[in-house]
C-alpha cells in the first residue's frame, strides 16, 4: 500500500450538528439516576377506584368502593357533634400549637381507654392498659408491628384472616426486617359465612404464642363477625396456645350502633386474661376521616411492666413521627368529655348506622323483586360499612364497565354509598351481570 494517498470521509456541519443533537438527546431522556431500578408499583386498588368514578361523566354513577359515610343524598357528612366540638374549640383561647407528648394528647388517652374499655375495667383500675394517641388506625397498627417485630422473638407470626382489609399485609410487612405474616381461614364462599371450624384449625395448628390479628366488630370486607359463643370458643384456643390477641377496631358504634355491644370481644379477652395490643380508629364513627385520629392500647399483665413497655413504644414514635398532631384528638375528647355533645353524637351513630341497615334490607328486597339468582340473605346477616357480595370478578367488571358502578374486586361494596335514589339501579346492574355472566 505504500505511495498510495488516503482521505478521510468527511461530514457536512449540518450533520455533524444533528448527530450531535441526537447523542445529547439521548443523554437527557436517560439520566443518570439513584432510583433508576425503580419500578412503578401498581396504584392502590380502592383509591383508584375513587379516581375513576369522579373521572366518570355518566349521570349514573355510583361509588360503592370508598369506605366513608355518605348521607341519602350521597354527599359526604360532618357530624354535627362535631362540628358543635370545633367550636367549643375555636373559642378557647387557653389552646395552643405547640407539640403534644410523644404519647399524645392525655385527656383524649383516657377517654379513649374508657369508650373501648369500660370505665369500670378492672385492667384500667389496675394500670395494666396504657394508651398512645396514633396516626388513626393505620398508624397506630403500624406501631403495633414495630412492637412485634422489636419485643416478641424473632420470627414471630402475625395470623390476618382472609380475606383482611387490604392495607393490613402491607403494613406488617413494611415493619422493621418484615413481620412474617400467615393467613388463617374465615371466609366461607360456598355458604358465605364464617369459616368456623377452619378458623379454628389454623389457630390450632400455627406455632405457640402467635400474634392473631383481629376484627373486633364488622370485620372488612365481610361484614362477617363471630357470635359470642364463636369468640368464646376463639378465645379458648388462643389461651391454649398462648396467642396474643391485636385487636383492630374501626368501627365501635358504627357496626351495630352500640358502642358497648360493638366492644363485647375486646372485653371478653381482658375477662379472660390476655395481653392484648388493640388498635382503634375515630376515621369511622366520628367522621373524622382526614384528621387522622386513633391510638394504640396496650393491656399487660401487671402496672409495672406497661409502664416498661410504653417507655419503649415512645421511642418507637419518637423515631416514626415524634408525636401526633392535635385537633382532631381534641374533637373527640370534647364530645366524649361532654355529657350533651356524648349524647347527641351516639345519636348520630344509631342514624348512620341504622340508614346502612335499612339500605341492606332495599337492596335484599330489590334482588328479590327482580328474581336475581341466589341467596343474598348474607347481605342483611352482615354488618357495618361493607358487604361482602359474592360477586365474581367478571361481575364486578360488569358492574364498572357497563353500569358505571365502581366497586373492588373482590366483589366488596361500601353500603354507605347506597342511598334511595340509587339502590334500584344497583340491584337492576347486579342482577344483569348476574344472570348474564357466569360466576
Amino acid at each position: 500500500y505504500m505511495g498510495r494517498s488516503y482521505r478521510t470521509p468527511t461530514m457536512s456541519s449540518e450533520s455533524a450538528i444533528r448527530r450531535l443533537n441526537t447523542i445529547t438527546s439521548s443523554i437527557q431522556a436517560q439520566p443518570c439516576s439513584q432510583f433508576s431500578h425503580v419500578n412503578e408499583a401498581p396504584p392502590d386498588e380502592i383509591f383508584k377506584t375513587g379516581i375513576m368514578y369522579r373521572a366518570d361523566k355518566d349521570s349514573r354513577k355510583v361509588d360503592l368502593g370508598v369506605g366513608a359515610y355518605r348521607t341519602n343524598e350521597g354527599k359526604p357528612y360532618v357530624l354535627s357533634s362535631v362540628r358543635k366540638a370545633e367550636e367549643l374549640i375555636h373559642n378557647n383561647t387557653s389552646l395552643n400549637k405547640e407539640y403534644l407528648p410523644i404519647d399524645g394528647d392525655a385527656t383524649f388517652n383516657k377517654l379513649a381507654r374508657e369508650l373501648l374499655f369500660g370505665k369500670e375495667s378492672p385492667a384500667i383500675k389496675e394500670n395494666r392498659i396504657f394508651t398512645c394517641q396514633g396516626i388513626s388506625g393505620t398508624g397506630s397498627l403500624r406501631v403495633g408491628a414495630e412492637i412485634v417485630a422489636s419485643m416478641f422473638p424473632k420470627g414471630t407470626n402475625v395470623l390476618i384472616s382472609k380475606p383482611t382489609w387490604g392495607n393490613h399485609m402491607s403494613i406488617f410487612s413494611h415493619a422493621r426486617s418484615g413481620v412474617p405474616t400467615k393467613f388463617y381461614r374465615y371466609w366461607d364462599a360456598k355458604g358465605r359465612k364464617l369459616d368456623l371450624s377452619g378458623l379454628l384449625e389454623d389457630l390450632k395448628n400455627a406455632p405457640d404464642r402467635s400474634v392473631v390479628l383481629l376484627h373486633a366488630c364488622a370485620h372488612n370486607p365481610t361484614g362477617v363477625d363471630p357470635t359470642k359463643d364463636q369468640w368464646n370458643q376463639i378465645a379458648q384456643l388462643m389461651k391454649q396456645k398462648n396467642h396474643m390477641p391485636f385487636f383492630d377496631i374501626a368501627y365501635q358504634g358504627f357496626a351495630t350502633g352500640d358502642l358497648d355491644e360493638d366492644s363485647w370481644a375486646i372485653r371478653h379477652f381482658i375477662e379472660q386474661g390476655f395481653e392484648m395490643i388493640v388498635t382503634q380508629s375515630f376515621a369511622k364513627n366520628f367522621g373524622l376521616y382526614n384528621e387522622r385520629v386513633g391510638a394504640l392500647h396496650l393491656v399487660c399483665a401487671s402496672d409495672k411492666i406497661a409502664a416498661a413497655v410504653l417507655s419503649q413504644v415512645k421511642i418507637l414514635i419518637r423515631a416514626n413521627y415524634s408525636n401526633p398532631p392535635a385537633h382532631g384528638a381534641r374533637v373527640a375528647a370534647a364530645i366524649l368529655g361532654n355529657p350533651a355533645l356524648l349524647a347527641e353524637w351516639k345519636q348520630e351513630l344509631k342514624v348512620m348506622s341504622g340508614r346502612i341497615i335499612e339500605m341492606r334490607k332495599a337492596l335484599v328486597d330489590e334482588l328479590k323483586r327482580l328474581g336475581t339468582p341466589g341467596d343474598w340473605s348474607h347481605i342483611t346477616s352482615q354488618i357495618g360499612m361493607f358487604s361482602f357480595t359474592g360477586l365474581a370478578p367478571k361481575q364486578v367488571e360488569c358492574l364498572v364497565q357497563k353500569h358505571h358502578i365502581y366497586l373492588i374486586s373482590n366483589g366488596r361494596i361500601s353500603m354507605a354509598g347506597l342511598n334511595t335514589g340509587n339502590v334500584k339501579y344497583v340491584a337492576a346492574a347486579i342482577h344483569d351481570a348476574v344472570t348474564t355472566i357466569k360466576a
